[in-house]
């Protein structure tokens, strides 16, 4: 592990709390955040992580815990990518060179690494929920802390967001909600409410339309009594249409802003007058993503996050260059396949929810842009405008992240499952995501997906097999069909440029065996792969068999071998119960010679973060994991015998 650790500059290396932060005079407030901000450059530019975000809050995170008394000011962030000011702020600067790396620092807010993240994060629109519950429960519990909830423009399109809005105005309990407003979230928003808020952040045009009427109204009113009336009461509509955040205001909220987000001073004195304001009361803030780093200003969907070490001053990678042909990512192998499906069939479409870069759907968007959607942070939406695409004949292939997939179940089930319809899954991000964590990692899919009717459950060991079951779930008319596929890069095998049929429930023999039968469902089969050779060694003659589905299961196959075997494995890069090893468990259950089964996945247990091989050491889930398990039952055996 790299251990460098950035220097903070004469006033940063004084903050340990936020109780040292307040000992700084206003005056100096912004040389504290210049080296907050120089601070997070050099370490990120070295270890990695979320980026942009960061740098544009740092003026509002200072002013924040300035004014406020954290941690008894509950403090709540939305997503969490932009938290890195305060957790340096809140006594981990030292540690933050361990941020996202194995068994160091969260990447995100996390209730049990400090008392200052109030809510565990990493999916967005949870911020005002939160808040509003914890700004219910000081007041039944007759406290009188504050409540700040924390929210980008881009995490405010998701539907929650209102829900809780909705609610707040009508609870009538001192709230504070901060839109962060930097027109971004990974990628570009999209949708009516980004268009709102960039119009009323045109305060240019606002102003002069506003004075324009307000100039016509002062001419009425000197016209007689009956017009003046009349003008009154044109003024007080107008000032209710024109007014910005009168989306707000009619939601239950007093609005503020907007405001300069890059002005500390200013911000803090803004912060301390609302604490006397009671009720739901929202200010706007406009920031900069990436602000104070000009490569990340310049391309903000670029910079969201670093994985590589780069020259903190002109941005460029410092990663070390390699003569070999890159190995293409499981997601690019995808959005590939897709474009090349997609143009010999003018039915399939493509969905995703906010992650155009993060799916590689961006590459539909731009070669058939009337086919390929981006419907913002609403995967429930996502889901059921699929069905509805299904409905009329068009073959809809929604590519969400398996964890965030999770946010649009009941749509799933109802919409896509119940009625039966045509729509494709692709879930990205399956099994352990690594550094992002808990919060990222997808190990529930193949359980939630294999307990609904109708729905064809399939993960590919390479990626010619995904390819070929993307084509497989063109061409299949039956009902919904998902996929699930890791992050990072595929095997970087020779892939065929033809598609195959593979026939759902068909998996295949990669190499037999005699005493121990594994069997894999998805890309963890690789690791299988490894191991044959090293059981070999160790006397033991294992089979491997390449499952692909989870549901329908090849129970001719399973038959075949139970007969030939005594012994299986079955491994899956995914929680252990409802799995793919539970399915072979079920099949077997009632058959009188069945073969004793291991069933390796992810046990019952929170996950942490790290890098997917570490990760999968930890869960015993690598080749060395399958090795000892599988010497493990032939001891038990021998003893047996």
């Amino acid at each position: 592990m790299n251990n460098y650790k950035a220097v903070p500059g004469p006033l940063l290396s004084t903050i340990n709390s936020p109780d040292d932060l307040k000992k700084v005079s206003a005056d100096q407030l912004p040389q504290v955040c210049q080296e907050l901000r120089d601070f997070i450059i050099d370490t990120v530019s070295v270890h990695g992580g979320h980026f942009g975000a960061s740098l544009g809050v740092v003026e509002l995170t200072t002013a924040l815990h300035y004014v406020y008394d954290t941690p008894e000011d509950q403090l709540v962030w939305d997503v969490g990518h932009q938290a890195y000011g305060h957790k340096i702020l809140t006594g981990r600067r030292d540690d933050f060179h361990t941020n996202r790396k194995y068994l160091g620092l969260s990447g995100f807010p996390k209730r049990t690494e400090s008392p200052y993240d109030t809510f565990g994060v990493g999916h967005s629109s949870t911020s005002i929920s939160a808040g509003l519950g914890m700004s219910v429960a000081r007041d039944l519990l007759q406290k009188n802390n504050e409540v700040v909830a924390v929210i980008g423009d881009g995490a405010m399109t998701a539907g929650m967001a209102f829900e809780a809005m909705n609610n707040a105005g009508v609870q009538n309990s001192d709230l504070l909600v901060i839109l962060n407003d930097n027109r971004m979230s990974i990628d570009p928003n999209v949708g009516a409410l980004n268009e709102y808020l960039a119009d009323i952040t045109t305060t240019q045009t606002f102003n002069k339309m506003r004075d324009d009427l307000y100039n016509m109204l002062g001419y009425f009113k000197g016209a007689g009594e009956k017009m003046r009336k009349m003008a009154s009461r044109m003024e007080a509509a107008l000032t209710t249409a024109l007014t910005p955040g009168s989306l707000f205001r009619s939601l239950g909220f007093k609005y503020y802003g907007p405001v300069d987000g890059h002005n500390v001073k200013n911000l803090a004195r803004q912060l301390h007058d609302l604490k006397k304001v009671s009720g739901p009361k929202l200010l706007h803030v406009v920031t900069v993503k990436g602000k104070g780093f000009a490569p990340a200003e310049r391309d903000q969907v670029k910079w969201h996050a670093s994985g590589s070490p780069f020259d903190k001053v002109t941005g460029n990678s410092l990663a070390k260059k390699s003569n070999d042909k890159p190995v293409p990512k499981y997601q690019d192998v995808f959005a590939d396949s897709l474009i090349e499906l997609a143009k010999k069939n003018e039915l399939i479409t493509g969905i995703t929810a906010a992650m155009p870069s993060g799916t590689s759907m961006l590459k539909m968007m731009e070669e058939i842009p009337d086919r390929a959607f981006d419907v913002g942070i609403a995967e429930q939406h996502a889901v059921t405008f699929a069905a509805g695409l299904a409905t009329q004949g068009l073959k809809p292939f929604v590519a969400i992240y398996s964890t965030f997939l999770q946010r649009g179940y009941d749509q799933v089930v109802h919409d896509v499952a119940i009625q039966n319809l045509p729509v494709v899954f692709c879930m990205d991000r399956a099994g352990v995501a690594g550094a992002d964590g808990p919060t990222h990692h997808g190990l529930f899919d193949v359980s939630y997906m294999r307990c609904l009717p109708n729905v064809v459950v399939s993960a590919p060991m390479d990626e010619q097999d995904l390819r070929n079951l993307m084509y497989t779930a063109s061409r299949y008319g039956e009902g919904p069909f998902s996929i699930r596929y890791p992050r990072g890069a595929a095997t970087g095998m020779k892939v065929s440029p033809e598609f195959e049929y593979i026939t759902p429930g068909k998996g295949r023999t990669i190499a037999e065996g005699e005493d121990i039968a594994i069997l894999s469902f998805g890309t963890i089969g690789n690791y299988a792969a490894e191991a044959l050779d090293e059981l070999k060694i160790a006397g033991i003659s294992a089979g491997l068999y390449d499952m692909r589905f989870a549901k329908p299961l090849d129970t001719e196959l399973l038959d075949d071998i139970s007969r030939k075997y005594r012994h299986i494995i079955t491994i899956e890069d995914a929680a252990r119960f409802g799995g793919f090893g539970s399915a072979v468990a079920e099949y077997y259950s009632d058959k009188e010679d069945r073969p004793v089964q291991v069933i390796m996945g992810v046990e019952d247990r929170v996950v942490e973060h790290g890098t997917q091989k570490e990760l999968h050491r930890e869960l015993g889930l690598d080749a060395q994991g399958i090795v000892e398990q599988a010497k493990l039952l032939m001891e038990k055996q021998t003893s047996r015998l």
